[in-house]
C-alpha cells in the first residue's frame, strides 16, 4: 500500500523538512510531528504527476443539521467525538449529508489547503477511473484479459487473468504483502521502484508465480493494484493524473491540483497509492461516488457501477468482503448497509453509504500503518449516521 512512500523516504529523508526514513516508516517508530510533516509533502517524497483541477469551485453549503450527541462503544466502553478526534489522532475530519457540511474538523496542524497522503484510497480512485474507461468505451469490458492492455505482462503468470480479477484481488498470482519482511515481495517490488527505471514495477510482476486459477483465490496485493494503472494508461493513451484531471479533478470544483506519484520520473502512474489531495476535494470525489458516478445530470460510470464496485463477492466459493477496490461493510450494524469505503493505512477513510445519503472522510496520522486504531472506526461512522437521520 505504501511502496512509493518507502523509496521516497529510503533515497531522500529530509532533515530540514523532519520527513521520516524509511525504517521509521516500517517500523511506525516515527516522532508525532514527523509522521504529520510526512503525510502532507506527498508531492516531495516520490516523483509525481499533477492533476490540474479546473477553473470553477464548487462550494459546500452547509447542513442545516450539524452532527452532536455523538456517542459510540469500543472495547465495551463509551466514548463521544471528542475521544475518537483525540485517541485516533485525526487530522481531518468532513462529515456531508445531502451533499452539504455537517462537520468539518481539522487538527494536528493539518488546514483547508493541506494536501494529505492517500495511501490505499488511490486504489478506490483508480477503480473508478476504470469505470469511467468502461463507459466511454476505451475499455470494452471487465472481461478483457489484462495483457490486451498491459504488453509487459504478456507470456508471464497473468496471461489469462482478467481486469475483473485484477479489481477484486482475484487474479490466483502467489504474492506476499508483508511490509517489514525484505524477503516479502511487497519489499522486492519496493526494491525494483527504488531504481527508478520505467518499467520495473510490471518487470518484478512478471516474475510471480501461480497460487491458483484465476477467480479461485483472494489475496491482497498492492502491486497488483498498480496494474489498473498500466490498463488505464495503455487504454486512454494518457498519464494517469491526466486521465484524472481530464475526467474528474478539472469538473468537480476541486480547490487545489492533486498530485500522483509515479514508479520514475516520467514513468508509469502508481494507481495503487500515492495521491495528495485536501480534505474537502477527497470529499468531492466520495460525494460524486456517493451521487452514483452522475456529474450535472450526466453519467460518467455504467449503470450499476458503484452498486458492484461496492458490494462484497464470492470468490473460490467464498464470499469475501471486498469489491472493486472498495472495501463493503462488514454485515453488523443495519445503518451501514449499502454503504463501502474506500481505506489508506495510517487511518485514511472515504466512507459512502448511498441509502443515508451521507459521505464521512477521515484523514489520520495513527502511529503503526495497521494495528494501531484505538477506537472503533465502524462504531463511529454508524454514530454519526444515526446522529442526522
Amino acid at each position: 500500500m505504501f511502496l512509493a512512500l518507502l523509496y521516497a523516504l529510503a533515497v531522500s529523508p529530509c532533515a530540514a523538512q523532519r520527513i521520516a526514513g524509511m525504517q521509521e516508516m516500517l517500523d511506525g517508530a516515527m516522532l508525532p510531528s514527523v509522521e504529520v510533516e510526512t503525510f502532507e509533502h506527498t508531492e516531495t517524497l516520490y516523483p509525481s504527476n499533477i492533476a490540474p483541477r479546473g477553473p470553477h469551485v464548487r462550494e459546500f453549503n452547509r447542513n442545516a443539521q450539524q452532527i452532536q450527541g455523538i456517542r459510540f462503544q469500543s472495547s465495551g466502553r463509551t466514548y463521544d467525538l471528542f475521544d475518537y478526534l483525540a485517541e485516533n489522532r485525526i487530522a481531518g475530519i468532513l462529515v456531508l449529508k445531502n451533499g452539504r457540511i455537517a462537520f468539518e474538523d481539522y487538527e494536528l496542524g493539518a488546514g483547508p489547503q493541506t494536501r494529505w497522503a492517500s495511501f490505499s484510497m488511490a486504489k478506490s480512485v483508480a477503480s473508478t477511473l476504470i469505470g469511467i474507461a468502461l463507459h466511454q468505451g476505451l475499455i470494452s469490458s471487465l472481461d478483457d484479459p489484462i495483457t490486451r492492455y498491459a504488453a509487459a505482462l504478456r507470456g508471464s503468470v497473468y496471461e489469462g487473468v482478467t481486469i475483473r480479477n485484477v479489481l477484486q484481488m482475484a487474479s490466483g498470482v502467489k504474492w506476499d504483502e508483508t511490509y517489514t519482511d525484505p524477503a516479502s515481495d511487497c519489499r522486492k517490488l519496493m526494491d525494483a521502484q527504488l531504481t527508478q527505471r520505467p518499467g520495473a514495477s510490471m518487470a518484478y510482476m512478471a516474475t510471480l508465480s501461480r497460487a491458483g486459477p484465476p477467480g479461485a483465490i483472494w489475496n491482497y496485493n498492492s502491486g497488483e493494484a498498480n496494474i489498473a494503472g498500466a490498463i488505464l494508461e495503455s487504454a486512454t493513451g494518457k498519464p494517469l493524473a491526466a486521465y484524472l484531471s481530464d475526467t474528474l479533478w478539472s469538473k468537480l470544483g476541486m480547490e487545489r491540483d492533486a498530485t500522483w506519484w509515479t514508479e520514475s520520473p516520467g514513468g508509469m502512474g502508481l494507481s495503487g497509492t500515492g495521491i495528495g489531495a485536501t480534505l474537502r476535494d477527497y470529499a468531492r470525489f466520495a460525494f460524486f461516488v456517493q451521487q452514483d458516478g452522475v456529474l450535472d445530470g450526466k453519467r460518467m460510470v455504467p449503470e450499476g457501477w458503484f452498486e458492484q464496485a461496492g458490494a462484497s463477492h464470492t470468490i473460490g466459493g467464498k464470499l469475501v468482503n471486498y469489491g472493486y477496490f472498495w472495501w463493503p461493510l462488514p454485515a453488523g450494524d443495519p445503518i451501514h448497509a449499502g454503504a463501502f469505503e474506500a481505506r489508506g493505512i495510517f487511518g485514511q477513510f472515504m466512507y459512502i453509504n448511498p441509502r443515508e445519503r451521507l459521505v464521512i472522510v477521515v484523514l489520520s496520522a495513527r502511529p503503526k500503518p495497521t494495528g494501531s486504531t484505538v477506537l472503533d472506526d465502524s462504531a463511529f461512522l454508524a454514530a454519526v449516521a444515526r446522529s442526522l437521520q
